[in-house]
């Protein structure tokens, strides 16, 4: 039986919790409903375009979440998607629109375009996602020198978010391509970003210099 626009924020609002709230707002996120059990929710309701598009619309932070996860990627036009990447209510959405829909859309090529030189640094940081995606899956056609001296001259200065979008695709170049290895690690000496953010143990940090150095040693 499919699930209304109601029921769904009626299911989201019975999960909120506190706890998880004051988790979720550190990271940027204003909602309490634990990621696991919104997973769940989607899950029991299955994909639902029709109700995925109401719950974006909605203006609930944790019900964009869900209608992400109800989507049908081939069902969005590049307008739409280009429309959800730039009116995300949290950090979590606009990483999750990337992820599950405009990395599966078989528009992907066509935003990355785009958003390449986008005024909205959230768009931005769509496009140097899938810049990664081409740079690991199928970099032929892509202008490696070139995009290494773009991120020379903007990482430094470019938008938390974007900035972490955009050290990635240094990194992936650096572990991906043997020839602009040096280069890549160079870059990310001199600039020195993210060189200190926090990382639990045993995991890699974001630092690329460090991240393409562990990357290399675990292919040997």
């Amino acid at each position: 039986m499919p699930t209304s626009l109601p029921d769904a924020l009626a299911e989201l609002a019975a999960l909120e919790d506190p706890k998880s709230r004051a988790i979720n707002e550190r990271h940027g996120d204003a909602h309490g409903v634990n990621l696991t059990k919104l997973r769940g929710l989607a899950k029991r309701i299955g994909t639902d375009p029709a109700l995925a598009r109401e719950l974006w619309s909605s203006g609930d932070v944790a019900g964009q979440l869900l209608g992400i996860l109800l989507a049908k990627p081939r069902d969005l036009s590049a307008d739409e998607l280009d429309a959800m990447v730039r009116g995300t209510l949290s950090a979590k959405a606009h990483d999750w629109v990337v992820a599950y829909l405009v990395k599966k859309s078989p528009r992907a090529e066509e935003l990355r375009e785009r958003w390449n030189e986008d005024p909205d640094p959230d768009a931005r940081a769509g496009a140097w996602s899938l810049t990664t995606v081409r740079v690991v899956k199928s970099p032929e056609g892509l202008d490696l020198d070139a995009l290494l001296d773009r991120i020379e001259r903007e990482l430094a200065d470019a938008p938390g978010r974007e900035q972490w979008a955009m050290n990635e695709t240094l990194a992936q170049i650096g572990i991906q391509h043997p020839a602009l290895r040096d280069r890549a690690i160079a870059i990310g000496e001199r600039l020195q970003v993210l060189a200190d953010y926090p990382v639990p143990p045993n995991c890699t940090s974001p630092f690329a210099p460090l991240w393409i150095a562990e990357m290399v040693r675990r292919q040997v």
